[in-house]
């Protein structure tokens, strides 16, 4: 039976669809509109809370699309966004029962005041009271030094936490990743074909996971390494940053996968 959903896109937020500095998506304008004329679900998948990318898809014009939140700790779907703190609270239980010397290294979101949050991630006041709702994990900042933090992550393991490096934070949660919830997307989709896009290292699961991984450029930290499957083109890199390198790979994808498809005609007109 042939798919009905041509492809599914899954992609990071900031400094992949969103610029890193503006948080900006007029540059993938045109990708995106292409993408909608198909019905090809465009599945955000961030660190971000449900708080933050519920508002995020209405001003994209994604809602009715599940989205992965917190690093894939969580995925919601058509409902408010409401969700359970139960992991969030264990969560904070596990860091504060941490040797003082190790958990002096780490200030997760809820160990700052809002004003530092701010200044840490350049929202307003309102995203950034948001990006405090957390349901699932806790980003922050190491301020120790590597081998503090090798100790650190060690002992959060042996409570069952993982830690994921970002662009920015270094996220901890119970484990579960943006591919993971890319299966349970794919599950109910059945598409023919997956994309998906990302900067940073807690993307690499989720680029790898799709038949189509794009590694956007961000020249604000460190370019990924080689990933599985590179060598043969199923990873590919763009060489312009955030929304406008979405944009392009988006595009150049989307004529080899629907050649037939043009914005200035409908799916399978030709002439």
């Amino acid at each position: 039976m042939t798919p009905s959903i041509p492809l599914v896109v899954f992609t990071d937020l900031d400094g992949t669809l969103l610029d890193h500095a503006t948080y900006g998506w007029a540059a993938a304008q045109p990708a995106l509109d292409r993408l909608a004329k198909i019905g090809a679900p465009v599945i955000l998948a961030s660190s971000k809370t449900a708080a933050e990318i519920i508002p995020i898809q209405h001003q994209l014009g994604l809602t009715g699309f599940p989205a992965i939140v917190e690093n894939g700790a969580g995925l919601v779907g058509l409902g408010d966004g409401k969700t359970e703190t139960q992991d969030y609270d264990r969560l904070r239980r596990v860091l504060d029962d941490l040797p003082a010397d190790l958990r002096a290294g780490f200030r997760g979101f809820a160990d700052m005041d809002l004003p530092e949050v701010v200044a840490l991630t350049g929202l307003d006041t309102d995203a950034a009271t948001r990006a405090r709702t957390r349901a699932y994990s806790e980003p922050g900042l190491w301020n120790g030094d590597d081998i503090s933090r090798a100790a650190f992550l060690t002992a959060l393991k042996a409570q069952g936490v993982s830690a994921r490096q970002g662009g920015r934070f270094l996220t901890l949660s119970f484990g579960k990743t943006k591919a993971d919830r890319m299966d349970e997307v794919i599950a109910r989709y059945s598409p023919a074909q997956t994309v998906a896009l990302g900067d940073a290292p807690n993307d690499i699961e989720m680029l790898e996971r799709a038949n189509i991984g794009v590694i956007v450029a961000n020249p604000h930290h460190p370019s990924l390494p080689p990933l599985k499957g590179e060598d043969k083109g199923r990873i590919i890199r763009t060489d312009r940053p955030g929304p406008e390198g979405w944009n392009l790979a988006v595009l150049a994808l989307l004529d080899r996968f629907h050649p037939d498809f043009r914005p200035d005609k409908g799916p399978h007109q030709h002439g």
